[in-house]
């Protein structure tokens, strides 16, 4: 599988905005992720994350500026790009294998895809459930279906909304494993938006914080590199000063916070 999957891609974007109507949500984003590289995005809700997601992934349009994948410019889907949601958005009447299978590239042979079926759900810990529906398993296994389906798609860039929001504290965690090991094994440039903190610093080799400046809309507030060996570990006291250090970025000063208390708090004001 390694032999045939694509190699990580590179990604550009240079001084983009998006602009719904009168209300500016990005602007003047400019920023290069390196082949490989995973990079989080963090900021409150309504600081245009899953927007710019959407972006790289041609999902909509920037209104003004560009966005390139290894030089090329984005102009519609992009097949170089997957999208892992929040929910796993599978086909109840599909088996597991066969939900996955839906994320291969056209004119895959059948026993090519069969081999990557089988080896992406080994991959993600569920090997031997090829033929269960979504229904029969829990959400994690779900959640572990769809970033299969992802990878099978061979992308360069792998676009993850949020892919974790839904499961239980214990479940995330490990997941969160899974996802670091899944993304090194597909070798694939990961964008990944998350509203927690510990998240971020756990999986990504930079954190990108996106801050709203009233109408201007949201950039770029702080890029902070993670420069921690992975696979890392949570009790690293180098990860809890970069822990304090985002969380005074995002106005939240202490220890274990996510970014849902600055929704939160934001909501009461």
């Amino acid at each position: 599988m390694s032999s045939t999957r694509r190699r990580p891609a590179s990604v550009a974007l240079r001084g983009v905005s998006r602009i719904f109507g009168t209300h500016t949500v990005l602007r003047d984003i400019s920023v290069d992720i390196a082949p490989g590289e995973m990079v989080a995005l963090l900021g409150a809700s309504g600081s245009g994350k899953s927007t710019l997601l959407r972006l790289v992934g041609g999902l909509d349009e920037p209104t003004r500026g560009r966005i390139e994948i290894d030089g090329k410019p984005v102009r519609g889907i992009d097949s170089r790009c997957a999208v892992v949601f929040q929910e796993p958005r599978l086909l109840p009447w599909r088996t597991l294998a066969a939900n996955v299978a839906y994320g291969l590239p056209t004119g895959t042979s059948r026993s090519d895809g069969e081999a990557a079926v089988s080896h992406w759900l080994d991959v993600v810990g569920l090997a031997g459930f090829e033929n269960h529906r979504p229904r029969q398993v829990s959400g994690g296994m779900a959640q572990r279906a769809g970033l299969a389906r992802a990878l099978a798609r061979q992308p360069g860039v792998l676009l993850l909304d949020e892919p974790l929001a839904a499961l239980d504290a214990l479940t995330r965690l490990q997941m969160q494993d899974l996802l670091g090991r899944v993304q090194q094994e597909a070798g694939a440039t990961a964008l990944l938006v998350t509203h927690d903190v510990e998240e971020a610093l756990v999986l990504a080799d930079r954190v990108l914080v996106l801050r709203a400046d009233g109408v201007a809309g949201a950039g770029i507030a702080v890029s902070l590199d993670v420069t921690v060996p992975k696979p890392r570990d949570r009790t690293d006291p180098t990860l809890a000063a970069l822990r304090h250090q985002l969380l005074g970025e995002l106005g939240l000063p202490g220890r274990g916070i996510s970014t849902d208390s600055l929704d939160r708090q934001e909501a009461l004001t």
